[in-house]
């Protein structure tokens, strides 16, 4: 009977400790001018342990339900994610045609798109105080826009590990920049892609005239949009396979950026 109730006990105290652990939905707000951004630190509650914290900029819908999602099957154990808004709180975009007005002005002026995404970097930073994130371990991942942001996170000189374009745009207003890249650059493009692989070429160029340990990555019969679950349009569509793949490439180079391995 004792041993029983003994069981049961621990049953039931295992079941408050799982019903205790969760993602991590934290709101994190700051102003930059006269502008207000709304973004979310999302992380497994059941790890102590500090791990790794990422930068990372959602498509041109920005910040909502399906980029938290996203950013959940990407954290994991592994990371803390800084889901960033790189509009404001006011812009949240429902179709494409509100989505292109939200990233014509940050495509058409690089250095505001440059002093967000470092802002935002410098967000991360300050949640390791109350976040278990390990200070010395950041990097930036981005989709589609958020793609060309953390490319310009790294034209920026900025001190991360490393950055990951997923499908993201290639161009940039100042090929020199490149110059000032200190982290290991990934980028993952697919083969069929007629938005972003015209550029490819002077991409690589930009790439070779830097110091960065850089990739490209061609991901064969992919377009557009191959992580991003809810595309299924033609030139812009969800694939599997090559999302599976980018994943993984994701997460061999961070860990190599980390742990300073070839």
């Amino acid at each position: 009977m004792r041993m029983a109730r003994l069981c049961c006990l621990l049953l039931l105290s295992g079941c408050a400790f799982a019903a205790q652990a969760k993602m991590v939905h934290k709101p994190v707000e700051w102003t930059e001018g006269s502008t207000k951004f709304h973004s979310v630190l999302v992380y497994d509650d059941a790890v102590a342990t500090k791990r790794p914290g990422l930068v990372m900029v959602p498509n041109w819908y920005g910040v909502n339900d399906g980029a938290l999602k996203k950013a959940e099957g990407i954290a994991g154990k592994e990371y803390v994610i800084l889901v960033t808004d790189m509009y404001g709180e006011t812009v949240r975009p429902t179709n494409d045609d509100q989505a292109m007005a939200a990233v014509k002005p940050l495509y058409g002026d690089r250095a505001l798109m440059r002093k967000r995404i470092d802002v935002a970097l410098d967000q991360l930073k300050a949640q390791g105080k109350s976040a278990p994130i390990d200070l010395t371990k950041l990097a930036a991942i981005g989709f589609c826009f958020g793609g060309s942001a953390v490319l310009d996170l790294a034209r920026s000189g900025a001190d991360v590990a490393a950055v990951v374009s997923f499908h993201g745009a290639l161009q940039t207003d100042d090929p020199s920049l490149a110059k000032q890249i200190k982290a290991r650059v990934l980028v993952m493009n697919g083969a069929d892609d007629k938005g972003t692989m015209p550029d490819a070429d002077k991409f690589m160029d930009e790439m070779r005239g830097s110091k960065a340990d850089w990739q490209f990555v061609v991901l064969g019969n992919a377009v557009h949009c191959f992580t991003e679950t809810d595309q299924h349009k033609p030139g812009c569509m969800y694939d599997e396979r090559a999302a599976q793949r980018s994943y993984r490439l994701m997460r061999d180079w961070l860990h190599g950026a980390f742990t300073n391995a070839p």
